[in-house]
């Protein structure tokens, strides 16, 4: 549903009204800001706090945490450059990445530059959680079931994408809010659980905080594939401007504003998240740690399945938020350009062939530290790092050399790098786990 000031300055044809009143990203507009702050938490909060001890012990501890720290203030300004962009051009609202990039851009240009990223961040997104949620069912039953028959890690996998098959089918951002507020919660509680359980293990006192690797060519490459993981620890701008666009907006109320707030609890729900699991982490298991930290920590057993179950149902979470979009994408192209008829069927196929090639690339690819590096650097760091400024500096153009061209062109730089580099140690850490690992295990 429309506010009033969206129906006003409305100036689409009744047959777009129409369309654009299916799709999953325009079919609501009455969101509070507190479902920004839960979606955001969703988004951003998700598989990648648990590998941040493991980053901490590729980079150390100076260097580490500088980038744990450069991260979320970097990626808070660059979201709060996309919030303040959404609605930049009066009367009109960017409720999509692409449109954002299409109106800095151009129209052909700017889909080429924002869709193909975006699209990795997404799928690349739902891969890994599918990954994640399948290893934590298995993890939940090793826990409080040590003596059971193991099962295959394919088998869990299923079991989780299981879930996905009937969520999938929900219309909307809104329709989502339930689950997504609990997959919030969530995350909150398995990263207590994380941290504080570690602080109770304690470290011992032969803990090794030296490199993992005893080569340079493994510490480099090491610390490469950690820079995506932190990356990929900022996700949450691939589907900002799709939940600012659930907002609704008058020109005395504008949309940013409730939009912005729920931006801000949301990190600093993710600097309580982020910040005690990956230094409280790294401090107790020193280079010893998994690149999953749930994985690590044995004890005791009923806390670690609680921890375990609570990621599986904040993944769940995750992969409705970032499939959303991809589903708006696809079901965009069909009704405006193939111009198939919006219903029921379409939806119903779309959203069902999404979940089995995503549930089957997790089970092909089960290596969740080297996807997490080479998703986080690859695509994650353009469209959250420096796409945003980049967009920032051609539309609101500002002097150069002035302290905000300054900050936007050091975003730039840093983002740059981390998508040069962190793709390299992904890759050369799935090679390594593939070359170990027996598929369908």
């Amino acid at each position: 549903m429309e506010s009033g000031a969206d129906a006003r300055n409305d100036r689409r044809t009744a047959e777009e009204k129409a369309i654009d009143d299916w799709l999953p990203v325009t079919s609501s507009r009455n969101a509070k800001w507190w479902y920004s702050a839960f979606h955001n938490v969703t988004a951003m909060v998700g598989a990648g706090v648990l590998s941040l001890p493991y980053a901490l012990s590729q980079l150390g501890w100076g260097f580490g945490i500088t980038v744990l720290v450069l991260s979320w203030v970097i990626t808070l300004y660059t979201l709060w450059q996309m919030v303040e962009m959404h609605e930049m051009v009066p009367g009109k609202r960017f409720d999509r990445y692409h449109e954002l990039g299409q109106h800095a851009f151009g129209e052909k240009l700017g889909l080429f530059v924002v869709v193909p990223q975006q699209l990795i961040v997404e799928v690349g997104t739902c891969i890994v959680y599918m990954v994640t949620g399948g290893k934590s069912l298995q993890k939940f039953q090793q826990s409080i079931c040590p003596d059971c028959k193991p099962l295959r890690t394919t088998y869990f996998i299923l079991i989780f994408a299981s879930v996905h098959f009937v969520l999938a089918h929900l219309p909307n951002f809104n329709s989502i809010s339930g689950v997504s507020l609990a997959a919030a919660i969530m995350s909150l509680s398995y990263s207590t659980i994380a941290w504080v359980a570690s602080w109770k293990r304690g470290a011992h006192d032969d803990v090794d905080y030296s490199p993992r690797s005893k080569t340079s060519v493994g510490q480099m490459f090491g610390m490469f594939s950690a820079l995506g993981d932190v990356a990929f620890a900022y996700a949450g701008h691939n589907v900002v401007l799709e939940i600012q666009a659930t907002i609704p907006s008058t020109p005395e109320k504008p949309s940013k504003g409730p939009m912005w707030l729920g931006c801000v609890v949301a990190y600093i729900i993710v600097a309580i998240c982020y910040f005690p699991v990956a230094i409280i982490g790294f401090y107790v298991f020193g280079n010893t740690v998994d690149d999953n930290i749930l994985i690590t920590l044995e004890h005791p057993p009923w806390l670690i399945a609680s921890a375990n179950m609570f990621v599986i149902i904040h993944v769940i979470g995750g992969y409705q938020i970032f499939s959303m979009p991809v589903y708006d994408m696809i079901e965009t192209f069909l009704v405006k350009s193939v111009k198939l008829k919006p219903s029921g069927v379409l939806r119903f196929t779309v959203r069902t062939l999404f979940v089995v090639i995503t549930t089957f690339i997790a089970i092909t690819f089960p290596f969740f530290g080297g996807l997490l590096g080479f998703f986080g650097g690859f695509a994650l760091a353009p469209t959250t790092y420096y796409l945003p400024c980049i967009i920032w500096l051609i539309v609101r153009k500002p002097k150069r050399w002035s302290i905000t061209w300054c900050i936007n062109w050091i975003c730039i730089v840093i983002g740059v790098l981390i998508m040069i580099l962190a793709p390299i140690g992904g890759l050369r850490s799935i090679i390594r786990s593939a070359g170990s690992y027996k598929f369908y295990s």
